[in-house]
């Protein structure tokens, strides 16, 4: 059974919609400084290398539209040099600022980041603007792709084939859900106009509650228990969706205060030692090296796998305790 780590690997608007006068946020949403040292792409790259794992970092391409110094194109290299997969992220509130009159846009019309129910010509041209992108930073043409917000529609994926994207991990029924039946996916590999949908697992952690599989948002004990599962059910992939930024806890917009998240660090460092330990059951894999794998009968099992509820309690427990003490931590250092 295929792993598939992916990372989506953005900068962010950071209060800048509410308040015109503050200012993006870009490098340090992703290296995750403290101290000095980089607790965000460092320490995923330096975990991932530890323990020979191939993950997916999703690039997000839209925010050149801001930055116009391309502060992400070192970052993107870095990641690419480290021999891992670079795929397409947008999230399209960054093609606001390309208007001198921004500000005024932003106050007609929130809701600036959807990709569902958008203007396909309009998906369409950042999409070719992120292929673009990924060309003038001499990186490979990238096959996948990820919504932000893991918004989607069935128009979406029409898009994405009119633009040649193969394969796609938008779905995280927990994060967004569309509602459309042919969308509701757990877990497989699904074609859906010509582009091979790879959702993010999602899993029922008490009564009918669904969560989608997160670093931040499972113990290790919870993964432990799903990737068993998953392989019990013949699964021929799983998807695990994390950020940099989850591997510190911060205070204020653009993480300009942050700590070390010892928690979730130590839930990656775990989970990558069970893949490693574990290489005849799980092939830790980049996700289109994953969805290119010829399709099967077992290909489009869509299973709503169980969690246990004592993973359940005792992971809310822990978030509860440490993000309580990690506030006041926050709250004694200085900014």
């Amino acid at each position: 059974m295929r792993v598939c780590i992916t990372i989506d690997t953005e900068f962010s608007i950071a209060g800048a919609f509410a308040d015109p006068a503050l200012r993006p946020a870009s490098v340090q949403m992703v290296r995750c400084d403290v101290d000095g040292r980089s607790q965000g792409l460092e320490f995923l790259l330096g975990c991932l290398r530890r323990h020979g794992i191939t993950a997916t970092f999703f690039i997000e391409t839209a925010q050149r539209y801001y930055f116009h110094d391309d502060p992400m194109r070192a970052l993107a290299q870095r990641i690419a040099a480290h021999g891992h997969e670079v795929q397409l992220h947008l999230h399209p509130c960054w093609s606001v600022f390309q208007h001198d009159d921004w500000a005024e846009r932003v106050r007609a019309q929130p809701r600036q980041d959807d990709l569902a129910g958008r203007d396909p010509a309009s998906t369409l041209k950042l999409l070719r603007h992120g292929l673009a992108t990924f060309t003038e930073w001499d990186l490979p043409a990238p096959q996948a792709f990820r919504a932000g917000n893991l918004q989607h529609d069935d128009m979406l994926y029409r898009v994405l084939a009119k633009a040649g994207i193969r394969y796609s991990s938008n779905i995280g029924l927990s994060v967004f859900n569309c509602g459309h039946p042919d969308y509701q996916l757990h877990a497989g590999r699904h074609l859906r106009h010509g582009v091979l949908e790879c959702p993010i697992l999602s899993f029922r952690d008490w009564g009918t509650h669904v969560r989608s599989l997160t670093v931040a948002g499972s113990s290790f004990a919870e993964m432990r228990w799903l990737l068993d599962q998953a392989h019990a059910e013949g699964l021929e992939q799983v998807v695990i969706l994390s950020h940099p930024f989850e591997y510190v806890q911060s205070r204020g917009e653009g993480l300009r205060t942050a700590r070390r998240h010892a928690v979730n660090q130590r839930r990656l460092e775990r989970l990558c030692a069970y893949l490693a330990a574990h290489p005849g059951r799980f092939q830790p894999s980049g996700l289109a090296a994953a969805a290119s794998q010829p399709l099967t009968s077992a290909s489009s099992h869509n299973p709503l796998l169980r969690g246990r509820l004592l993973h359940t309690t005792s992971r809310l427990a822990t978030q509860v305790l440490y993000d309580g003490y990690g506030q006041l931590a926050l709250h004694a250092r200085k900014p």
